[in-house]
């Protein structure tokens, strides 16, 4: 019978030793312990969670925190050096951009390759042939050397074959950030559908907002150790908060080192975190009653000063991809406020919202003032379910009025 969990991790840890001198890597290679204990570097220590079958499940923190170095353990590319990792079921792994492909090959013959690595068969892999190509959309450079790609090409074609051998266990790091948008929401949407078929998904990413719109738990890391895990509701803001500032101490972890501030991105902005809001509820995912509950979504955002203050647009989808409704700051003449640093927070409500039942999301994109240019989008980053007590078919119900007169009869 196999088990309920898809991934165990217990006592993990993960170490190297900082040689002072070439020849010092000899002589513990001939001693077979460490020189100097002392010069040994924890990448990781005493980590331990348990991620059940087809929940997903996100990784966050600062760079170096371990976050890569734990998702290579669990893939199975790094061996630990203290605990252990059991895996149940295939993983498909996204780590490093172009790991596993030979940049000589062409698109089409990595594709192959991939596969095979993953568990497929050459028949397995040409039956869902088209299906890959499609998905990865690279056109005729599919039969050109994996060289001549761009960063983008790269993951959208390694996405594809990692997501088309349908595996139990999904890894992902940062893969999804060199994707255009148009290709971040056909990911999202891989993922979702992953999910929903029961899948694990173990994904790692800078973006909170992406973090809190899929996954069910985070893992908090920082300096190789675990510091909050549970829902992103209450692991995210406060991950959010320690990057305002030194990291302080948690129960059984040492405290961060003085880290400044992440400053503003350079030429551009984008979104720290997005939060919904409605009947007393916060998070990635609410309840509303139609016509009756109101709405608010807040908005963090980093920008830089040296650039107009930027605009920010909402659309509201419905789960079938109809654009249910779309506002943006700009045509409604509403000027977003930052401070010095370029962080700012908006927020914007919709009163008793006149959606009738069923499933619909909401996505966020931060743009320049002309609206023009999207600095950054997250797409159907809330989750919005509306219930109704009465008969109505539709999307949205009008305000509308009646009015009845008697026929007058004629004498």
């Amino acid at each position: 019978m196999s088990s309920d969990w898809a991934i165990r991790v217990s006592g993990l840890g993960k170490s190297y030793t900082l040689f002072t001198h070439p020849l010092d890597r000899l002589k513990q290679a001939l001693l077979g312990r460490p020189l100097h204990p002392e010069q040994l570097f924890w990448a990781l220590q005493d980590i331990s969670f348990e991620i059940p079958r087809g929940e997903v499940f996100g990784l966050v923190g600062r760079n170096g925190a371990g976050k890569s170095t734990l998702l290579q353990l669990v893939s199975g590319i790094l061996q630990p050096s203290t605990g252990s990792v059991e895996v149940e079921g295939r993983v498909a792994a996204l780590l490093e951009l172009g790991s596993g492909f030979n940049l000589e090959f062409t698109g089409r013959e990595n594709v192959f390759m991939n596969a095979a690595i993953l568990g497929r068969t050459r028949e397995e892999t040409e039956a869902r042939l088209d299906d890959i190509l499609s998905f990865a959309d690279i056109g005729r450079f599919i039969d050109q050397p994996v060289k001549t790609y761009s960063s983008g090409m790269f993951m959208r074609l390694a996405f594809s074959i990692a997501t088309s051998v349908d595996p139990a266990i999904l890894i992902i790091d940062e893969a999804l950030s060199v994707g255009d948008g148009a290709f971040a929401r056909k990911s999202f949407d891989r993922i979702m559908q992953l999910r929903e078929g029961g899948k694990t998904v173990l994904v790692c990413s800078h973006s909170l907002y992406h973090i809190e719109a899929v996954c069910s738990r985070a893992l908090w890391l920082e300096n190789g150790r675990a510091v909050q895990l549970g829902n992103p509701i209450s692991v995210l803001p406060a991950y959010s908060q320690s990057l305002e500032g030194p990291a302080t101490r948690k129960e059984g972890v040492k405290p961060a080192p003085e880290t400044a501030p992440l400053p503003p991105p350079q030429g551009t902005a984008r979104i720290e975190r997005i939060s919904a809001r409605a009947e007393g509820v916060e998070g990635s995912r609410v309840v509303l009653q139609s016509g009756a509950s109101d709405l608010t979504l807040r908005i963090e955002f980093l920008s830089d000063v040296g650039l107009p203050i930027p605009c920010i647009g909402v659309g509201i989808d419905s789960v079938s991809g109809t654009v249910v409704a779309t506002v943006n700051s700009l045509n409604d003449v509403f000027v977003l406020s930052r401070d010095e640093r370029g962080r700012g927070v908006a927020s914007i409500t919709f009163p008793k919202v006149p959606l009738l039942r069923g499933t619909y999301t909401a996505s966020v994109f931060l743009a320049c003032e002309r609206m023009l240019h999207v600095y950054e989008q997250a797409l159907k980053a809330i989750e919005i379910t509306v219930e109704q007590s009465w008969l109505e078919p539709g999307l949205v119900t009008l305000a509308h009025h009646w009015n009845s007169v008697a026929q007058p009869q004629d004498d």
